[in-house]
């Protein structure tokens, strides 16, 4: 497969295409752990369970109920769970990322969206508090307002219920402009 990726150039005032390539293949342990992911999932899975489990059942008269029997059954289930989390995990593991690459990209694409957000599942677990204490001041100033989609971004909710509520807007700190004089009117 072949993207092309935007990302901002200093020098150009728009954004440069730089080719990214990916190989659009899977190794042979994803392709397995998909597939016996799906095949767990399905309902012939849980058929082929079910009639395992009465199968062990009906044998136990024959063997007495013997410990032996019970370990079987035991042992097999626990193998199989041990396998299957790792798999599962593995599955899981990779639509969590391919669903945190989407939502990236949607966070990228939206002009009112703060950039700020995009990979923050990589920050910690109190960087993610201070944010979701942003997001809560950010969900009381929507109650204010008399809608929760009234106020779209932390980097703007204030300004925006300022701006709503006629109150005095509080101030951004700009960047440093030089000093040039002013030319005079004549």
């Amino acid at each position: 497969m072949r993207f092309i990726q935007e990302t901002p150039d200093e020098a150009a005032p728009m954004t440069a295409k730089i080719p990214l390539h990916l190989k659009g293949r899977h190794s042979i342990f994803d392709r397995f752990a998909g597939a016996i992911t799906r095949a767990a999932g399905s309902p012939w899975a849980f058929s082929l369970a079910l009639l395992g489990v009465l199968a062990w059942a009906a044998t136990g008269p024959v063997f007495g109920f013997s410990e032996t029997w019970q370990i079987v059954v035991n042992t097999g289930t626990t193998i199989i769970t041990f396998l299957m989390v790792f798999l599962i995990q593995r599955s899981q593991n990779k639509d969590s990322l391919a669903l945190h690459i989407k939502l990236n990209e949607l966070l990228a694409a939206q002009l009112a969206a703060s950039n700020r957000l995009i990979a923050i599942e990589d920050l910690d677990e109190e960087d993610l508090a201070t944010l979701r204490a942003f997001y809560c001041r950010l969900a009381e100033l929507a109650e204010k307002e008399g809608g929760i989609k009234r106020s779209h971004s932390l980097d703007e909710a204030a300004a925006a219920h300022a701006r709503k509520t006629g109150a005095p807007r509080p101030r951004v700190r700009q960047p440093s402009r030089s000093k040039r004089p002013k030319p005079r009117g004549d």
